[in-house]
């Protein structure tokens, strides 16, 4: 296969200083994934507890809300497999994002009536509107910078503490207004934010339309910082397509365990939460836990990979991930002794009645969420520096169609009132470290086939 010389290519939006500092639609797309996850998580923290609900809800069991939540989750993230070979072949990624948030305000709306039929409809909506959104504007990120940058690791942390601003505060508005108003303004109000997203986007479209690569700039004063982006997209190009397409793969198998874990956030742990912790408010505020650590600890992070840069020690993305996922499955490890301690001051025959400090649950998440930073993000960059840039689209819905994997493996959630809630957090804590050790194993010949990542 020919090498590509990439050592005289920039963005319109960069121009010859790219490798030095982040475009301006960095956080035009920082605000418009914000305001969208704003919405998306506001519909997650309330949707199990609201089919739940004999009043306003329709009185479901825990069994059959799970399941349900499970079955939308695989749905939503496979979708984008689809809406990334739309934009690639057909649209545009601009285009796609924007024809997204019109499905999912369309959903959220929907949400706002009390209607079984109207309930699976709404859904419909969110999984096509999360199709063409969420892997558009995940591309759309990479695609502002030169190929090999150094700074597309730093740029998803940034471009992912926005996801976590949004999925900060959904949680905690719809506490607000699910206690004042009830469940359906809530969803309402979800609506609103996805029309934040859109406008946002639509107002600002002039800093994120699709780069046009190729543009040129001169050799002379080339930037120590270009050069090793210039040498890290030459070294990329070298490794043949297919190697690169299934190292991705590899990576995309690995992680489907990472999210059958974490994405418990959204039934068990919010079960755990509601009635197994000893605080003054609904599993519903406990969503924000994950995204409050997410934007408190991002730019500590930031910073610290970018010292490590700087005397050449930063690690390989990678090798980054897999320090996520032994974190991840630490991080249930501090719920089984938890449970293993609430359960121990048990003297009937209820196995679920006891109740526990909060500090647990906020430590557990403080863990996953620094194994998310390092892992999710991490990922995304992967994608953007791996992919074939023909396929560049297709290939980031790959990498949440193992998110739709895992989302549909969060179903090991109806074993949550068949085994002790020590047994489920060991399982499962165990299962994310088998894969670590999976994916330490396999480094080696990842970073053979990624050079430069």
């Amino acid at each position: 296969m020919a090498m590509k010389t990439v050592s005289t290519e920039v963005t319109a939006e960069t121009g010859g200083s790219a490798t030095e500092k982040h475009p301006k639609g960095l956080y035009v797309l920082f605000a418009t994934e914000m305001w969208e996850r704003f919405s998306f998580y506001s519909m997650l923290a309330l949707f199990t507890l609201y089919m739940r609900d004999p009043g306003e809800g329709f009185g479901w069991s825990a069994e059959e809300a799970t399941g349900l939540y499970a079955n939308y989750l695989m749905f939503v993230y496979a979708s984008p497999l689809f809406g990334g070979w739309l934009a690639d072949k057909k649209i545009g990624y601009r285009k796609a994002v924007m024809i997204g948030g019109v499905f999912f305000m369309a959903g959220h709306l929907l949400l706002s009536f009390r209607s079984l039929p109207i309930v699976y409809v709404a859904l419909a909506c969110l999984v096509i509107g999360n199709g063409l959104f969420k892997p558009n504007v995940s591309t759309m990120v990479g695609n502002l910078y030169p190929e090999g940058s150094h700074l597309k690791d730093r740029a998803y942390n940034i471009f992912y503490m926005g996801i976590n601003i949004g999925a900060f505060l959904g949680p905690v508005v719809m506490e607000v207004v699910k206690v004042r108003f009830g469940y359906h303004p809530a969803f309402a109000v979800a609506a609103f934010g996805m029309l934040i997203s859109v406008g946002t986007l639509w107002w600002f479209k002039s800093y994120v339309e699709d780069p046009k690569h190729g543009a040129q700039v001169s050799h002379t004063g080339t930037s120590e910082s270009a050069q090793k982006a210039i040498n890290a997209a030459n070294a990329m190009d070298a490794v043949p397509e297919w190697k690169r397409i299934v190292a991705l793969i590899v990576i995309f198998l690995i992680v489907i365990v990472f999210w059958m874990v974490f994405h418990q956030n959204g039934s068990t742990l919010t079960y755990w939460a509601d009635e197994n912790t000893d605080w003054q408010v609904t599993g519903t505020i406990s969503n924000a836990i994950n995204p409050f650590w997410i934007v408190a600890l991002t730019f500590p992070l930031v910073w610290f990979w970018k010292r490590l840069d700087r005397k050449g020690k930063e690690p390989a993305t990678p090798t980054k991930m897999a320090i996520g996922m032994t974190l991840t499955g630490l991080s249930f490890f501090v719920l089984y002794f938890a449970a293993k301690i609430g359960e121990a001051t048990l003297t009937g025959n209820d196995l679920y009645a006891y109740k526990v400090s909060a500090a647990w649950l906020i430590s557990s998440y403080a863990v996953v969420s620094l194994g998310e930073l390092m892992l999710s993000p991490m990922g995304l960059s992967l994608v953007s520096k791996v992919a074939p840039i023909r396929m560049r689209g297709l290939m980031m819905g790959g990498w949440f169609v193992a998110t739709a994997a895992g989302n549909k493996l969060t179903m090991i959630g109806v074993y949550w009132d068949r085994w002790l809630h020590s047994t489920f957090f060991a399982v499962l804590g165990a299962m994310a470290l088998v894969m670590a050790l999976v994916l330490f194993f396999l480094l080696k010949p990842l970073k053979k086939a990624m050079p430069g990542v």
